[in-house]
């Protein structure tokens, strides 16, 4: 038979013929169908296994030994200081300006120069200060020559009168010519005394001990008293001194030391607050308080004679008020903090810490004093606390490399680190 059905013959029974957009779709979704299974397994792994290992992984991170630094509670010294913030203040910055007017002939000092008191530093002109000293010498002399006549004729004058062959009135006329002759003397010698002193300002020289700035004039210039820009500036840096400031409610405590005649040690560090940059005392303290800030200021003194401090400079000031002897101290790496307050996981002997809750005092440096819940010879952890628990085992690393265990690890750490000292991996 040669009919054909659609695009094929007909031969015997034949299937229902089949689109071709139904053949595309069926892969897809098989695909589809895979893929929503692989992410709900991984969905399901994730939401139920992975958090059972990470618990399995933790308890066993906490029954397993830690590893941890340990110091021992020992008792010695702690130091009370006050901290302040200081700006280093010479005692004298001096503006060296010129009190004539004259052309600048030399100038013998060297920028930054060390200077003594009376060492020349710059020479004016002074030849016409030299002339006018000779014109008031030639002056002087003038008129003592008038004084000296008008005293001669005043005696001749009183003899006369005594025998009554002048007029009073004459007499009196050469006392006055005399002293009149006696005042103009003395603005002679007045004159001669400016002069001098004009020629003394010609030689400038340092008014303090110091060291030079950098110059504002140079050979040549001519200079009066009213240049306002000077010409050097000479500082003193040797001693110096800081002035920094300390809140209200510490000033009680120290004029106190103050006032039992106590020389308070102030030590300067720098702008980091880690490096020691020189020591000195207290040398006064300000007469109020800036009602705008609560604080009052102070005035150290230094030698520096290392030239370690320089004006102007920012610094950090401790300011040592009283030493506490002989208590209980600990490394401030084994203070805690949290739920049960201040706290320090303490060795046991058995191996594991326990959490001994604690009094913190002052702190000095790295060293805290402890008021309350240790006494010297306990045993902290001061590295590897953030991995502890109450009651967790540690191991003690050695300086070898090998880690005790439990007692017998505390014991042999506790050889070396009497003086609160640290042992760390």
């Amino acid at each position: 038979m040669d009919d054909k059905v659609g695009s094929y013959e007909r031969v015997g029974t034949l299937p229902e013929p089949v689109s071709v957009s139904r053949r595309r779709r069926f892969p897809w979704a098989i695909a589809i169908l895979v893929l929503v299974v692989a992410v709900g397994a991984a969905l399901a792994w994730r939401l139920f296994f992975v958090p059972r290992e990470h618990a399995r992984s933790a308890r066993t991170a906490l029954n397993d030994a830690q590893p941890v630094g340990v110091a021992t509670i020992d008792r010695g010294d702690i130091r009370v200081n006050l901290n302040g913030l200081g700006t280093v203040t010479p005692l004298a910055t001096v503006t060296v300006k010129t009190q004539i007017a004259g052309q600048i002939m030399s100038i013998p000092f060297t920028e930054g120069q060390h200077v003594r008191k009376g060492d020349s530093l710059i020479q004016i002109d002074p030849r016409p200060y030299q002339v006018a000293l000779e014109q008031g010498e030639a002056q002087l002399a003038h008129d003592q020559a008038l004084l000296k006549d008008a005293q001669i004729d005043l005696v001749r004058y009183q003899t006369l009168y005594k025998q009554d062959s002048i007029a009073e009135q004459q007499v009196d006329t050469q006392t006055y010519l005399v002293k009149q002759y006696e005042a103009q003397v003395k603005v002679d010698q007045a004159t001669i005394d400016t002069a001098k002193l004009n020629l003394t300002y010609c030689h400038i020289v340092s008014p303090v001990d110091g060291t030079v700035g950098l110059r504002q004039v140079d050979i040549g210039n001519y200079v009066q008293p009213s240049d306002t820009t000077g010409l050097v500036v000479v500082t003193q840096l040797q001693p110096i001194s800081v002035i920094f400031s300390l809140a209200e409610d510490s000033l009680p405590a120290v004029m106190k030391q103050v006032h039992a005649g106590a020389k308070l040690l102030a030590v300067a560090y720098d702008r980091s607050n880690a490096t020691k940059i020189a020591t000195g005392t207290l040398a006064a303290v300000d007469n109020e308080v800036d009602t705008t800030t609560g604080m009052v200021k102070l005035r150290a003194m230094f030698d520096n004679d290392d030239e370690s401090l320089f004006p102007s400079q920012f610094v950090n000031i401790q300011l040592l008020l009283d030493t506490k002897h002989n208590v209980v101290r600990a490394p401030v790496a084994a203070i805690q903090t949290g739920s049960p307050g201040t706290f320090v996981y303490l060795v046991n002997a058995d191996g594991t810490v326990s959490v001994r809750k604690v009094a913190e005092g002052r702190t000095d440096g790295q060293m805290v004093e402890l008021a309350s819940g240790l006494d010297a010879g306990d045993r902290v952890v001061v590295d590897g606390a953030d991995r502890l628990r109450d009651g967790a085992k540690v191991t003690i690393p050695q300086p070898g490399g090998a880690a005790a265990p439990g007692a017998a690890g505390a014991r042999a750490a506790g050889t070396g680190s009497a003086s609160g000292g640290t042992q760390k991996p």
